[in-house]
């Protein structure tokens, strides 16, 4: 992945000051309780969510499995349609691709669909080292680009600004990006988003490249499909002369029929309605409608070695939904520039470390960022598991162990910083499989319950600074058993 965010601090330090922030906090809670209340209105209405969210999963692990084959069936659909297809390896190649892509048709500025992967690769940071300046249409990813801020979710990237501070941005900012303000603007919804519209229009009518992500891509006829709720994505995939997709090779579907179940899901989980006000579908290039020249970028920079992961390849299946970042009450308090990612909340702990590895301090952090209460996987439309990948992430940053990095098979070094956990936990697996020990702890235990401190020392302090340390009962199970069942030892 891009290094846009590298350098950040480890996310329990940037929590810890997000968390300092009452703005930024009442800002998360108004946002994420309304949308996720809205969202489980929306789902109500369906009689066989299960059976949709089950599919969903099944679709997406079975595309996973045969990935190689549905992808060469793509871009033979794609060419014979009228696309050209590149492959990208990484953010690096992808970027050059682009680049050259956008320099070849002579023009220094493009318009840009909302899109989770060029943000990944750091795309308008690439664009503005070559001297050619992307504009974001989407609302919220024009009031971050304005503010020169980062995404903070997945659906609403500017969910932590409210309206006063959307509006002191408009006023300030927009005027070096193109046509200013209105005077005495104010922050009624109406007035800003008529703002947006009207310094926007004039870069959809004038912008002869645009550049997309999408949400799902057909094998059986190279169909990609873009979902959005403003019709901004619609003037940029039809406007323009040129038109660039940047997509991550996880987004494909084998076939039409498989869009039924997502095209249910997706805007059920994302906006919470039934459907999205705006599903645009292209396929290829078509004489006198569209772009003229469509090019398609398809984007591993990671994937395959997350798909190698037989635990964390199932992050793959998401849909970018967002609902689970709506639920989880990490992302609630914490807020997304935390996560030092452009995926953010409970599915950015799992996917960005994946994608970019563990070797850096926020990235080894990522997977402790969570309760794991479940509330994600009970959200998620396509059943990712999400606590049991980050369970399986801590194994990996506190033990080692294989994994793969850039298509080749290695071997992890724990972590720093761990000691102390593996050791607790080789003491607790020679305790569990000696039951005389175990015994003989357990009777210690009880028999010094009053000397035990409130706190622990050393290292776990950092546990029990925030918690309570649980009581020790005056009396083990083992010893309870044996005496209300007449003393019979169980494990013998």
């Amino acid at each position: 992945m891009s290094g846009t965010f590298v350098g950040m601090p480890a996310f329990p330090e940037a929590a810890r000051e997000a968390v300092g922030n009452a703005t930024l906090r009442g800002n998360l809670r108004h946002a994420t309780h309304t949308i996720r209340a809205k969202r489980a209105k929306a789902v109500a209405e369906v009689s066989d969510w299960a059976e949709l969210r089950e599919a969903g999963k099944r679709i997406k692990d079975h595309t996973l499995r045969h990935l190689d084959r549905y992808l060469v069936q793509l871009e033979e659909s794609v060419t014979a349609a009228g696309g050209v297809v590149h492959w990208a390896a990484d953010a690096e190649e992808a970027n050059r691709i682009v680049t050259e892509l956008v320099r070849a048709t002579g023009e220094r500025e493009v318009v840009k669909v909302k899109s989770m992967a060029t943000q990944e690769i750091g795309l308008n940071e690439a664009l503005e080292a070559a001297g050619i300046r992307a504009y974001e249409t989407d609302l919220a990813e024009l009031i971050v680009q304005l503010g020169k801020d980062r995404p903070s979710h997945i659906l609403v990237p500017a969910i932590h600004r409210n309206r006063g501070e959307i509006r002191d941005i408009f006023a300030r900012e927009m005027s070096a990006w193109g046509r200013p303000a209105p005077e005495a603007l104010t922050d009624t919804p109406a007035e800003l988003a008529e703002a947006a519209r009207l310094h926007l229009r004039e870069k959809f009518l004038r912008a002869k490249v645009g550049i997309s992500g999408a949400n799902f891509m057909v094998a059986e006829t190279g169909t990609l499909v873009v979902v959005e709720s403003e019709g901004n994505g619609r003037m940029c995939l039809t406007l323009p002369e040129t038109l660039i997709s940047v997509v991550g090779i996880e987004k494909i579907v084998p076939s039409w029929r498989d869009l039924e179940v997502f095209l249910q899901t997706l805007p059920r989980s994302s906006t919470a309605e039934r459907m999205n006000p705006y599903t645009s579908m292209w396929t290829g290039t078509t004489d006198g409608d569209g772009p003229r020249t469509f090019h398609l970028v398809l984007l591993d920079n990671g994937r395959t070695d997350t798909l190698a992961d037989e635990v964390g390849r199932q992050a793959l299946r998401c849909i970018r939904c967002s609902a689970c970042l709506n639920v989880c009450p990490v992302y609630e308090r914490a807020g997304g520039h935390a996560y030092g990612s452009v995926y953010p909340g409970p599915i950015g702990a799992i996917l960005s470390p994946q994608l970019r590895g563990t070797a850096s301090e926020i990235d080894a952090s990522l997977p402790y960022a969570s309760s794991l209460c479940g509330a994600c996987y009970e959200v998620c439309p396509v059943a990712i598991d999400i606590p049991e990948v980050l369970v399986h992430l801590r194994e990996r940053i506190v033990q080692g162990g294989p994994a793969t990095r850039d298509g080749n098979k290695v071997v992890l070094k724990p972590a720093g910083g761990h000691a102390a956990e593996r050791a607790a936990m080789r003491a607790a697996r020679w305790a569990f499989s000696r039951p005389g020990a175990l015994r003989a702890g357990q009777r210690l235990a009880s028999g010094t319950r009053r000397f035990h401190p409130r706190t622990l020392p050393g290292p776990g302090r950092a546990w029990s600074a925030t918690r309570e340390l649980p009581t020790v009962p005056a009396e083990s199970f083992r010893a309870w058993w044996q005496r209300t069942r007449g003393g019979k030892d169980m494990t013998k």
